[in-house]
Order: C-alpha cells, then structure tokens, then sequence
C-alpha cells in the first residue's frame, strides 16, 4: 500500500521513506481487537519492536480491559449516551450493552495509561443528550475525550446513513463546549463519580475532531507567564522505557503524566492553523468559494480570505432565507425515511459546501 503511493501528488519522499519503517499500531475499525485471545502477547511484542500501541475498543469486555497491560492509549467508543440509542446505532450482540458499557468505562479508572473516551457524533442520531455522554465520561475519569464527526462512506446495507448525517467541523466544537460545560456542571456538584475538571486542548479541522484533556494531567503553569499550558502530546520514547521496565518488573506502575509531551501551538484549540502542522503544505481537490462564515453560515471572507462587502454579504443572505423558505423547516429538522435513515435538513451550511437535506 505504502509503495503504491509514491508519485501521488502531495506526498513527499521523504515522507514517503519514513513510512516504511513502522512506528505505530493502530487496532481499530475491523472487528473488536481486545477479542483476540493473545492481544495482550501482541502488545507486548509491539512494545519488543519500540512500537506504539493504540486500541480501541467498543466496551462490550471489561474483563479484558482490566487485564490487559499498559498500552500507550486505550479508547472505549462511547456511541450514544442512552440504552436506546445504543441499540439503535451500533446493534449490540448483547443482551446488556449497556450495562457492560458502563462497567468498562469504570474499568478505566484504575488504568495507567492514557484513557480516552471516544465520541462519533452523527449527526441526527446521537448529536444531543448531552447529558448522557457527561455521565458516562464521569464513569471512568477518562484521561482525553476525543469527540470525531462521522465520516460518510458511501452507502450500504450494513449502514442507513447518509451524507447529511456527517457534521461539519464548527458544529463539532459547538458540541464539545457543551459537553465541556456539563462535565464541569458535574465536577462542581461533587459525589462519588464526579469528573474532574476538563479543558479543551485540541482541534483538527481536517479530521473534524476535537479534544477534551484532563486539566490535572495535561496542563501546567508557565513560570515565565504565568498562562497555563497544554501537554497532550505523547514522548513515545519514554513510554517505550516505562513499558520495558514494566514488562522485567510487573510491580513497577507508572501514570499519564511521566510519557507528555508539550502540545505545539498550532495545535491547540482556537488557533488559526486549526490542527494543520505550518511546516506542511496543504492541497485541496476542490478551490473553496469562502473561508470564513458568521454565525448563522453566511459567508464573511471569499476564498482567499479577503472580507466580504456588505451588500454582497446581504445577497448571500437572501438566497440563503429563500431557501430556507423553500424547505419549509427550520435549520437541525430530522426527517426519517421508510428505512430508518435519518437526513438532517440544515439550510445555515448551505455555502460551506451545498450540502442541504431534500424534502420529500
């Protein structure tokens, strides 16, 4: 796959040449990996070879999330925040999803190394209950939450989605400050499962996601400024050294904090670069038409991010109420099909990319 990529506009040969060298392992996406009765041998081969290890996991075992060994970064999915939608979305093969859901985001309180609760927001489906999700977060302390829009693959007999499901980037963030807001809701009332307190770090535009860090792992206080910083990235060297040391001495623990790394400045929530590496050059297929919107999705700079005249600005505005009018609905109104799908009629992202739900 690597080799066949040589040529592609875009891709660099240094890059290129740096790709055949495995640094990371991703186990996801295909089937449930924590499954596989050697993981935990797997693992720790990977960690033999100075590999990182990223799993991800759909939180139907907690018993093998308890008894694995530290691993760079465990996810559990958390695809809805009700039994419900749960059973809506990811059509469990058990009976009490939900409940082993629960009990493996509880699982997660006692594990050492980076824990992340993984939200796919699809839109329609599971994009409010915002409550929900805060509750479920609160279960395992979670070290990251990592809040991703769905990502439309064309369509399929395993899926009734469709194109209209997929959030954009700016509704993501508007998402995760709400959930930011009720987990601190949650942190000030206090109990038995109160979260702690959560910043937001990160944003990658391109991926359309979002991350949530824990403020007591993550985050310092500059001495020369006083303003706190962020240290969400990953020092994969040192934890290559503290998984070694674990695996001589099983008896030797060590936590989030010893494997940071400082979180460079483009990365972080809010930055103009949003999530893009400045030292890399970005290609686009399509030439955007406008960079920059208000909030209600009117277009406030054109494509090379001049500003916008206001009696231009009015126009586009005025096509964009003739086409609300035309639908007949307000911005967010799901409509369900015969067979179950749900399309989103959203008129406010009309100028980010036409993509607006038909009425039938």
């Amino acid at each position: 796959m690597i080799k066949e990529t040589k040529g592609i506009p875009g891709v660099l040969p240094n890059r290129w040449k740096e790709a055949h060298t495995v640094k990371h392992c991703a186990l996801s996406l295909v089937g449930e990996p924590i499954m596989y009765p050697r993981i935990d041998d797997f693992l720790g081969e990977l960690h033999r070879r100075k590999i990182s290890s990223f799993l991800v996991t759909n939180g139907q075992h907690p018993e093998a999330i308890e008894s694995i060994r530290p691993i760079t970064q465990l996810y559990v999915s958390v695809d809805a925040p009700t039994p419900e939608s749960l059973d809506a979305i990811d059509r469990p093969l058990f009976k009490d999803a939900w409940e082993r859901l629960r009990r493996s985001l509880k699982c997660l309180k006692e594990k050492g190394q980076r824990t992340v609760a993984r939200l796919t927001v699809v839109k329609g489906w599971n994009s409010d209950e915002i409550g929900g999700y805060a509750e479920l977060i609160a279960l395992g302390h979670c070290s990251l939450v990592e809040v991703k829009g769905v990502t439309f693959c064309g369509k399929s007999d395993a899926s009734n989605l469709n194109m209209t499901n997929t959030p954009w980037h700016h509704e993501v963030v508007d998402l995760v400050k709400s959930l930011q807001k009720e987990l601190s809701r949650l942190t000030a009332k206090g109990g038995p499962n109160a979260p702690p307190l959560y910043g937001l770090a990160c944003e990658h535009k391109h991926s359309c996601s979002v991350l949530l860090a824990r403020v007591d792992q993550f985050s310092y206080t500059d001495p020369a400024t006083g303003e706190m910083k962020w240290r969400t990235w990953i020092d994969y060297e040192k934890f290559q050294e503290l998984a070694e040391k674990h695996r001589l001495d099983p008896t030797f623990t060590f936590g989030v904090e010893d494997y940071t790394a400082d979180t460079p400045d483009w990365a972080l929530s809010g930055a103009d670069e949003e999530g893009f590496d400045p030292t890399d050059t970005r290609h686009f297929r399509k030439k955007k038409l406008y960079t920059s919107f208000d909030k209600d999705g009117v277009p406030t700079n054109d494509k090379d991010g001049a500003k916008i005249g206001e009696e231009e600005r009015a126009r586009l505005r005025a096509l964009m109420e003739e086409k609300r009018r035309e639908h007949g609905m307000n911005d967010g109104n799901v409509r369900e099909g015969k067979g179950g799908e749900k399309e989103v009629v959203d008129v406010s992202l009309m100028f980010r990319g036409m993509v607006v739900g038909k009425q039938q």
